[in-house]
């Protein structure tokens, strides 16, 4: 069987790529991927891949922090129970089992290996967030946890010398041969168009927020991971549930900067136009309900005030406290002219987290053997319908370490004989040039209206249909740059996102279908797998 070959790439001769081989080879630089590499054996090299700096992921951005069961009092069954709360019975007990009851022994690796959680009497200082009945959530430099996480293991992962890490390094597709996978195909301007052959490849990407107008998401997350994973052929699964962060900094003109949710779970207020307190209004638990019923609960406050946001207001706080627990917001609000302390801060929803993803098992197992995945990138069933608020670093740093050891275990039982097969991917014609970033705004804009918060039947068929056809004249193009690259990952990525919230017609978790408002565990109570074959 030949080897598959790339769809959507650069033109390329076998002379014209050089070759690389590694035992492990790690798409992604975030938590994921490095927690990953630490795990592989020291006598088998490792190299991570990282679209831009490595300091430059969902992980480094990540503000409220990592829950887990920390404090004496709390238990491993409540953390769990709030976790199935907020993602509904499509979580997967054992999964929730195992991620909850791993976090804590992962945290305190972290802390051995230098990262300075924040502490109050020389204890660490723990919060809640929306949707926890304790306050289990571990923090860093005040609202800037991930930054402090990454900061620590990227320097734990540099002192490995059986680690590499290739920093702008874009992964166009990976390769697979007789129904393995062998690698990947990547292009830099260091090293040029290099085939990297591997016995084990772990997928540890991130996610898609840049797929939609409003996004909390680094420029990076462009659902490449997924996008090369499909074209594979492997199985991705609920792919309609993006989890939408309600609170977004929305200036005109500014980044849509995340303003997390400890702001709420630290006592901050949501009002609206008319500075009236209005989340009791759709559920007792007010400000501290889950993320879906709160985003929702804003879109629809907006709608009944005739008004482009809501605001936080923090302005019943202690100023010192709220200067000092939030300084990252406090310094981004401040160039806009407004004090976090007296001023309300305008915020409204944004695409924040994708749930669903590349489907895995509870080793991070794909099903594409010698492929695994961790992160953002999967759909492991820890989430569920609704990731519960700080579970995400969790699950990267339980399944980046379960990952790494098996994908360690899986290289060291092959032997070392590397074959590089030459491909070849012929020249197409010449076609009129595209304006790219016309197509990726319309591409952003379309999602955010037609499959955003509130979706329903009429927008989701127009979006699948107006997709489908930027498709058949994206894809075949042959770029030899990123940005073209990132389009047609998009776009691929966002074809099935919309399928997949078209099918799925109930409301459930994150995924509001305004024509079926209901919960229907009769016929929509599973998961819903799709593979790029199945979509056209």
């Amino acid at each position: 069987m030949a080897p598959h070959v790339p769809r959507y790439l650069v033109p390329f001769h076998p002379k014209s790529v050089s070759h690389y081989f590694t035992d492990v080879l790690i798409i992604g630089g975030g938590i994921a991927g490095l927690r990953a590499a630490l795990e592989i054996d020291p006598n088998l090299s490792a190299l991570i891949l990282s679209k831009e700096q490595i300091q430059e992921s969902n992980s480094n951005y990540a503000q409220g922090g990592i829950a887990g069961v920390l404090d004496e009092e709390d238990r491993f069954e409540d953390h769990v129970a709030d976790t199935i709360t907020a993602g509904g019975s499509l979580c997967d007990k054992q999964v929730v089992d195992l991620v909850v009851k791993e976090g804590p022994e992962c945290i305190r690796e972290l802390i051995q290996w230098g990262t300075e959680f924040d502490r109050i009497d020389g204890r660490l200082a723990l919060t809640r967030e929306g949707g926890h009945g304790r306050d289990r959530i571990v923090h860093a430099l005040g609202d800037a946890t991930g930054k402090e996480v990454i900061r620590s293991v990227v320097e734990m992962v540099r002192s490995r010398p059986n680690i590499q890490i290739w920093q702008n390094e874009f992964t166009q597709d990976l390769i697979t041969h007789e129904g393995l996978c062998r690698g990947a195909l990547a292009s830099d301007e260091k090293h040029g168009r290099t085939l990297i052959w591997a016995k084990q490849t772990i997928l540890a990407s991130g996610g898609v927020g840049q797929i939609y107008r409003e996004s909390t998401n680094p420029g990076v997350a462009t659902g490449d991971g997924i996008a090369m994973a499909l074209r594979a052929g492997a199985e991705t699964r609920d792919m309609e549930f993006m989890q939408f962060h309600p609170t977004v900094l929305y200036i005109a003109g500014s980044s849509r900067s995340l303003i997390t949710e400890a702001v709420r779970g630290e006592g901050g207020y949501l009002v609206d136009r008319n500075g009236r307190r209005f989340m009791t209004d759709y559920d007792p638990r007010g400000e501290l309900a889950p993320r879906d019923i709160v985003s929702q609960a804003i879109v629809s406050q907006m709608e009944l005030t005739r008004h482009p946001n809501v605001y936080l207001t923090m302005d019943h706080l202690d100023p010192e406290f709220v200067k000092r627990r939030f300084p990252g917001i406090d310094a981004s609000c401040r160039k806009f002219g407004i004090d976090i302390t007296t001023d309300r801060i305008p915020v409204r929803p944004g695409a924040h987290y994708m749930i669903g993803g590349i489907s895995v098992d509870t080793d991070g197992r794909t099903s594409i053997p010698n492929l695994w995945a961790a992160g953002e990138v999967t759909s492991s069933g820890l989430h569920g319908a609704n990731r519960l608020a700080s579970n995400s670093l969790l699950e990267g740093l339980v399944y980046g370490k379960r990952t790494g050891r098996n994908a360690s275990e899986g290289a060291l039982a092959m032997p070392d004989r590397f074959e590089a097969i030459n491909l070849h991917h012929p020249v197409a014609e010449p076609s009129e040039p595209l304006d790219l970033e016309d197509i990726r705004n319309s591409l952003k804009s379309l999602m955010w209206r037609n499959v955003g918060v509130r979706r329903e039947a009429h927008g989701l068929e127009d979006a699948i249909e107006t997709i489908e056809a930027w498709c058949r004249y994206v894809l075949p193009q042959q770029f030899d740059h990123p940005r073209g690259w990132e389009l047609q990952n998009m776009l691929v990525v966002a074809r099935v996102m919309a399928q997949a919230a078209f099918l799925r017609q109930e409301s459930r978790g994150v995924h509001l279908r305004m024509d079926y408002p209901q919960v229907d565990d009769e016929h929509w109570n599973r998961h819903l797998p799709l593979r790029l074959s199945s979509v056209g």
